[in-house]
């Protein structure tokens, strides 16, 4: 996601054209004091189809500024050229065999919408051939592309550099993240409504260590007799989560669903079930005395104003040993889990010797989805990586199956405020993939059958945002002209007007 950038200027760290500017620019870091590199993908002209690598030299050892060893640069609707790709872990002579895809959603109000998913992965990750990193980040938000952009960039730079990497994993992450967050406040992008989810995985040696902002979604397969189970490493962030609803309440947060602030439900019930069961309509968290911000997730990276009401940055972190039970892991974004559940997702992986097919079955099939439950889709990113030649136990004992993990993870940390990671539990799981039709295309469906027509999605000119949505249906339904009208009717309505700008003195409603 994020803008195009030409092979000119590949490295360099380029300024979005049309980021909403918060304040003078400051401090950025030059390309040059720090090589990360990562996939980007376009948002301008003809989508970039070509890959490059570049080999960087890392003949300090300990130079934590030389960070990654490869760039690698493609489109976000492009698998890599070469197939999947291989690396070895020396530590624990096994290999990781990896391939992703990123894909750009479909808007039929906007077409030309920029994939504001973004991913990176970096092998090796520093300069122990041990470490390796994946990460996928999923923007939101007028300015999303460039949030996500900007996070994955300085997320991966932050970790690189802190002093507690190379001697306590879950205490870099958790500082990386905050950092991070702290300097796209501080950023020229404005992140006041705008931000990124964040799921990472470092690989060290025989562990991994798996850190979430966000609802994104990483899994493990784990083999069970003759099953291969799917065991989330992340819980998603959502109000659907007792404990953060909870918390966010206790920030100040209101939690409705937009029937709610729409006025169609009762806002003092809460009329929410399971995710599964949202049809399209999920709590969200709106400030005290507003309809903003609006937000289906509890945890972010950026999103100053919805800070304030307990959208913070925090990951939680969970670690792995990894043993020769685990075949694959997967990370991806909520376009793909929105209608695939995690064991969906593990299933279909495991059907497929080859990660580049697995990727490229599991974004087809959610892009299918999506189209037929919703009038549009979600960016669609998914990373798939296998754990080859894995074999016994560290010290090279062999597996005992009583040992062998099981869900809930027992070594679970959690960020709370600047403090260190505290223990937390793991014990609730993911809600299950959600898989009936939205409420919005419901009302659209029965206004074209009350009309005799077939449905089809309205006009580009005259789609909404669902804040404009719902600003202009709480107005509808408190005007005395338009009380009597059917949901439909008020949809029907709403699909017809048009954003028209005016400027102070400008004649709105002259009656004649």
């Amino acid at each position: 996601m994020g803008c195009v950038y030409s092979r000119a200027c590949i490295g360099e760290i380029c300024v979005p054209k049309d980021g909403r500017v918060k304040e003078p620019q400051r401090g950025r870091t030059n390309a040059a004091e720090i090589a990360v590199f990562s996939p980007t993908s376009s948002n301008e002209g003809e989508e970039t189809r070509d890959q490059i690598h570049s080999q960087l030299s890392l003949n300090l050892p300990g130079d934590q500024e030389l960070g990654i060893t490869r760039l690698s640069r493609v489109s976000s609707q492009f698998l890599p050229a070469d197939g999947s790709r291989a690396v070895k872990v020396p530590s624990g002579n096994y290999e990781l065999k990896y391939s992703y895809l990123s894909q750009r959603g479909y808007y039929p109000d906007a077409l030309d919408k920029a994939n504001q998913d973004s991913f990176c992965i970096h092998t090796p990750f520093g300069t122990n051939p041990d470490d390796h990193f994946f990460g996928v980040f999923d923007g939101h938000g007028e300015f999303g592309a460039e949030c996500s952009q900007f996070v994955k960039r300085k997320l991966c730079e932050n970790l690189l550099r802190s002093n507690k990497f190379h001697v306590d994993a879950i205490e870099a992450c958790h500082a990386a993240y905050l950092t991070t967050n702290t300097q796209l406040h501080a950023d020229s992008l404005d992140d006041s409504m705008s931000g990124t989810t964040a799921i990472t995985v470092l690989v060290r040696g025989r562990k991994i260590y798996v850190a979430n902002s966000g609802d994104s979604r990483a899994v493990i397969a784990e083999k069970r007799g003759k099953e291969i189970v799917a065991v989330d490493l992340s819980i998603d962030q959502t109000p659907f989560r007792v404990d953060e609803l909870e918390r966010v309440k206790l920030s100040g947060a209101r939690v409705l669903t937009l029937d709610q602030i729409e006025g169609l439900k009762n806002p003092d019930v809460q009329c929410w079930g399971t995710e599964e069961g949202d049809d399209g309509d999920p709590p969200r968290l709106w400030v005290p005395n507003g309809m903003y911000p609006g937000t289906a997730f509890t945890r972010s990276i950026g999103d100053s104003i919805a800070e304030t009401i307990g959208v913070v940055a925090n990951p939680e972190i969970v670690m792995l040993e990894l043993t020769e039970d685990h075949p694959f892991f997967v990370l991806a974004s909520d376009g793909v889990f929105e209608f695939l559940s995690s064991q969906t997702v593990v299933d279909m992986v495991a059907k497929h010797n080859d990660p580049r097919d697995a990727c490229a079955a599991i974004v087809a099939e959610s892009y299918r989805l999506w189209l037929q439950y919703e009038t549009r889709t979600d960016d669609i990113t998914v990373i798939v990586v296998h754990i080859n030649g894995l074999v016994g136990q560290a010290g090279g004992e062999s597996a005992n199956p009583a040992s062998i993990l099981r869900p809930p993870v027992p070594q679970v940390s959690e960020a709370t405020g600047s403090e260190s990671p505290l223990a937390f539990s793991l014990s609730s799981r993911n809600q299950q993939a959600r898989h009936d039709l939205s409420r919005a295309r419901l009302r659209a469906i029965e206004s074209s059958l009350e009309n005799g027509q077939i449905w089809v999605p309205p006009p580009p000119a005259h789609r909404k945002t669902w804040e404009e949505e719902a600003h202009i249906e709480r107005a509808l339904h408190d005007h005395f002209l338009f009380r009597k009208l059917t949901d439909s009717q008020r949809h029907v309505l709403l699909d017809c007007m048009q954003r028209i700008e005016v400027q102070p003195g400008d004649t709105v409603v002259k009656q004649l």
